[in-house]
């Protein structure tokens, strides 16, 4: 399917405190009633199907007032979803999205269902492309991937016939949208805080409810951060004996599931270090029977036992006047922590770490993600040397290691699309546009930003990256340099004009692609290997600056802004020259295909990325995810 999208239909389940919604497309606002056979949902058929493009839905939500939820809801809110987030996460002809319990069902028809028996126009190969390249003074119609580009021309909707080239991730994340996980502890010892800093959320509410089956099975899952599902326990303490047996049946439950998705893959024991000298105690009775019970009961689920509130410890051995505090509480952990866990298990190491969620004094955050990770990892690994479904999702959910992202990108590249890049038989006869255009989504998908206006996918993101890559043919002295805008008042990209309220002024026009070899296929190209080669590496780059910057801002979404400063000091550091001049240099090396793969790998995970990752962030202002502007403010017009 491809846009225009044609929708039939409008959907919300599970919104029993919903008293209204209406919905706005095209300019037209529609009600959404009730539905006379369920009293929690809300239902819309449309007698014609309405046209669903270039532009956004929005969604008003009118609540009742309500109990706490996982996160805050206001009495009301209106949600926005754009064409090609929609298209890009389509599961056949519906699209699906949760916002708090409520269940969001957008159903969509194919056009020639929508329009009758219309004929099949694109029965014509994607190198058809060839005789629509750019003149000077013409607007260009380019073929484009089902993945949200329509480059050249603002406005330009999607051609039917690219489908061929299907986003690597978005297939895995078909078969795990998300990153399953039980929190299992009693309220009190960090949970919240422990989440909210690993999945990148603004505020969890965890434990709210009373322990049982129904607080268990309950699926928590929150718009800031979708790409996860939280399953939360309460401990076990003496008035809640029963809720090991809840906990216990509730996994045994999940490893049956025929789904991998519906599976655990994950379960966090939360302890708080105790304190002996306050009279505190490490293990409840029903957490001693689990543990004991361990490979029965959790099996091979992957499990970690997290030790919250290590700060509180450090502090205390601190007010003791202990000649190394440090490391006089790692041996209080081991001697009252862990060594009394791994007497409950006949003596086997467990996989544990100590936390600390509280700014300023966070530590174990990263171990325990990568701990999960390596766990998970081996769990759910793919017979056939592919990525694991599962791995993705988690490495996608967390919102802390960037080097994680980096490294699910370049191993979901490899399963296809980065694997024979200079004589690939998957972008034969496509454009260039089109085979970028497929890799851009496989990397972006993993990165999992809290993009709710999709501007990482935007035709404009996209422009900018292929004229970036356009630098490689500007500094050899090809034809194809895509000269930057010639302003006159174009500030030079430092520290300084950054920190004032001034557009983010970029070296070329968001609005169009000014190289050439964009709309060359594929096979016709000379020295594709290297536009692929600085694509990767750029987008990569970019991202991570990115990634950084905006990591703090946990619940806010991203900004357009904020992607122009990432691009532009990405730009104008001497890392991209040094990144364009190794890709140049690497022509006359090119022999085996697996040496253009170790080259790229390279090139992204240099000995020095870290300090050129820091050293682009130097100029950079604090994120503020209130202050947006246009992608050309202060440019000239297109």
């Amino acid at each position: 399917m491809s846009l225009p999208l044609q929708l039939s239909y409008i959907k919300l389940e599970n919104a029993k405190d919903v008293k209204l919604v209406e919905f706005a497309i095209n300019g037209t606002t529609y009600p959404v009633p009730r539905s006379q056979q369920r009293s929690d949902t809300l239902c819309k058929d449309l007698d014609e199907p309405l046209t669903f493009a270039a532009g956004q839905l929005s969604i008003s939500v009118h609540r009742k007032k309500s109990r706490l939820r996982f996160w805050h809801q206001p009495s009301f809110e209106t949600l926005t979803f754009s064409s090609g987030n929609v298209l890009s996460r389509l599961e056949g002809q519906v699209f699906r999205q949760r916002q708090g319990e409520v269940l969001i069902t957008l159903g969509f028809v194919s056009r020639t269902t929508a329009a009758g028996a219309v004929p099949n126009q694109s029965s014509s190969s994607p190198a058809d492309t060839e005789s629509q390249q750019p003149t000077t003074g013409e607007l260009t119609v380019v073929r484009s991937i089902s993945t949200g580009i329509a480059v050249g021309c603002p406005g330009i909707s999607e051609p039917p016939n690219s489908e061929g080239l299907q986003p690597t991730a978005r297939e895995l994340i078909d078969i795990c949208p998300r990153f399953r996980v039980l929190v299992v502890g009693k309220s009190g010892v960090g949970k919240s805080t422990l989440i909210n800093r690993i999945f990148g959320l603004e505020v969890a509410h965890v434990a709210k409810d009373r322990p049982g089956q129904a607080a268990i099975e309950k699926e928590l899952i929150s718009p800031e951060n979708d790409r996860f599902i939280l399953h939360d326990s309460r401990g076990f303490e003496p008035a809640e004996g029963s809720n090991y047996d809840v906990v216990r049946t509730f996994i045994e439950q999940r490893k049956r599931k025929p789904d991998v998705k519906d599976q655990l893959h994950a379960v966090w024991l939360c302890f708080q270090v105790p304190i002996l000298k306050y009279g505190e105690r490490l293990l409840e009775d029903g957490v001693e029977a689990l543990l004991k019970e361990g490979k029965e009961a959790l099996g091979d689920t992957p499990t970690i036992v997290v030790f919250t509130k290590y700060d509180r410890l450090v502090s205390y051995v601190r007010k003791q006047k202990a000649k190394d505090p440090e490391a006089e509480a790692k041996r209080y952990l081991q001697t009252y922590c862990v060594e009394p866990i791994q007497d409950f298990i006949g003596g086997a190491n467990i996989s544990h770490v100590a936390v600390s969620s509280k700014r300023k004094c966070e530590r174990g955050l990263e171990e325990l993600i990568g701990i999960t990770q390596e766990k998970v990892s081996k769990k759910f690994n793919s017979s056939e040397n592919t990525v694991s479904a599962v791995h993705l999702a988690a490495a996608g959910a967390q919102r802390m290691l960037p080097t994680l992202k980096i490294e699910l990108s370049m191993e979901v590249g490899r399963q296809r699309y980065w694997r024979a890049l200079a004589s690939s038989a998957n972008f034969q006869n496509y454009t260039m546009l089109n085979c970028l255009g497929v890799i851009h989504t496989d990397i972006v998908l993993v990165w999992n930003f809290y993009d709710l206006d999709d501007h990482l996918n935007s035709k404009e993101f996209r422009n900018l990256m292929m004229s970036m890559v356009g630098r490689l043919d500007a500094a050899s002295g090809t034809t194809a340099d895509p000269s930057p805008l010639s302003r006159s008042d174009t500030i030079v990209f430092n520290p300084v004009p950054l920190l004032t309220l001034a557009p983010v002024i970029l070296p070329f026009a968001a609005c169009m692609v000014l190289v050439t070899w964009a709309y060359e296929t594929y096979q016709r190209l000379q020295k594709v290997h290297q536009k692929f080669m600085a694509y990767i590496v750029d987008l990569t780059h970019v991202l991570e600056i990115l990634f950084l910057h905006t990591a703090d801002a946990r619940g806010k979404k991203l900004t357009r802004r904020a992607i122009k400063l990432a691009f532009r000091a990405y730009y104008d550091s001497l890392w991209i020259g040094n990144v364009h001049t190794e890709i140049r240099r690497f022509e006359s090396r090119v022999g085996a295909q697996d040496l253009i793969l170790e080259k790229i790998t390279s090139l992204i995970s240099s000995d020095d990325a870290e300090a050129e990752v820091r050293a682009a962030l130097e100029g950079l202002p604090p994120f503020d995810s209130e202050r947006d502007e246009e992608w050309d403010d202060g440019q000239q017009e297109c």
